[in-house]
């Protein structure tokens, strides 16, 4: 136990979060998960309990975290990651940004580790450059309904990048695209689980204004691992991480339901307000300095987020 690296998950029973957990077990690390259960499962972290490597913390990051011991690597993923979480949660999502930035920040700081951000896709907004790349600094309606999100992931790279500044914290920050695969929870309001579970009912599926607003759908795994080769890397800055290839939400819609059999259609509902029309990302740094990219297409990774939600609607 001595000999083994400590990597410290924050948000670590989410969905993202888990599969980190789950990653790093099986890479031979002492895993430290901290939770509060706001929107995380700890059915995702149950197979892990028993793990002499692995231990669970229920606690809100945004208050101050104290751990004993050596701590080689802080990896920050609490947050509500979903509108309809931040939307019913503005003020813990705006805390676990700031608060929970600055706890994890002083903490790498004491503990010497390296520190890992998850960022977003969202920091850019309502893209008016396609596709986005690191340098691109965003269109974002601060006090618009999604702000809440949007600028405490801003906020959380300001101040991780002046931490590596001030005080020459090794840091890392992923941006992260539009991701999806087992353990999303199926009330959380993105358009994969929605349309999963309406497609699962054999109900309409919900498309929101004309259904040509895009997006770029990255499987879990693909993305973990360009977050491990992300944190063992030399980069400092912010690197995009998810799937180049762009899909409208209608075209989306249809694969759902070819894979699911369903005899659902497709409904037509207003915009919400500040929804981005486009999102891509420009992986070329992730390309050259991590010699990452995806490997599992939308085709094949949505049949297997299909097959789980469907397994699990048979053991319930």
């Amino acid at each position: 136990m001595a000999k083994k690296k400590t990597i410290v998950v924050t948000g670590g029973a989410g969905f993202l979060g888990s599969h980190l957990c789950d990653f790093f077990i099986a890479d031979g690390y002492r895993v430290m998960c901290v939770d509060n259960l706001i929107t995380g499962n700890n059915q995702n972290i149950r197979h892990l309990l028993r793990d002499k490597n692995f231990i669970f913390m229920n606690h809100n990051i945004s208050k101050e975290l104290r751990l004993a011991g050596s701590v080689h690597y802080i990896m920050h993923f609490a947050s509500p990651a979903s509108p309809v979480d931040y939307l019913n949660h503005p003020i813990p999502t705006l805390k676990v940004g700031s608060l929970g930035t600055y706890h994890t920040l002083g903490l790498a700081k004491l503990k010497k580790a390296v520190y890992l951000l998850a960022s977003t896709s969202e920091v850019y907004g309502d893209p008016q450059v396609h596709p986005q790349k690191e340098s691109y600094w965003g269109n974002v309606n601060p006090i618009g309904p999604r702000g809440v999100y949007d600028e405490a992931k801003r906020f959380a790279e300001a101040i991780t990048f002046a931490y590596h500044r001030s005080h020459g914290i090794d840091t890392k920050i992923v941006r992260i695209f539009n991701t999806y695969g087992p353990r999303m929870r199926i009330n959380d309001g993105r358009v994969v689980p929605n349309f999963i579970d309406q497609a699962l009912k054999n109900q309409p599926l919900t498309v929101y204004g004309t259904g040509q607003q895009t997006r770029s759908f990255c499987y879990y795994s693909d993305l973990i691992d360009g977050i491990a080769r992300l944190l063992h890397s030399k980069i400092h800055g912010p690197v995009n991480i998810g799937n180049p290839d762009e899909f409208t939400i209608l075209q989306f819609a249809k694969m759902v339901i070819q894979f699911s059999k369903t005899k659902s259609k497709i409904v037509y509902q207003p915009l919400p307000q500040d929804d981005p029309k486009q999102r891509r990302p420009d992986i070329s740094l992730a390309k050259k300095e991590l010699g990452w990219e995806p490997k599992i297409k939308l085709e094949q990774g949505l049949k297997n987020t299909i097959q789980w939600f469907e397994n699990q609607g048979k053991v319930a």
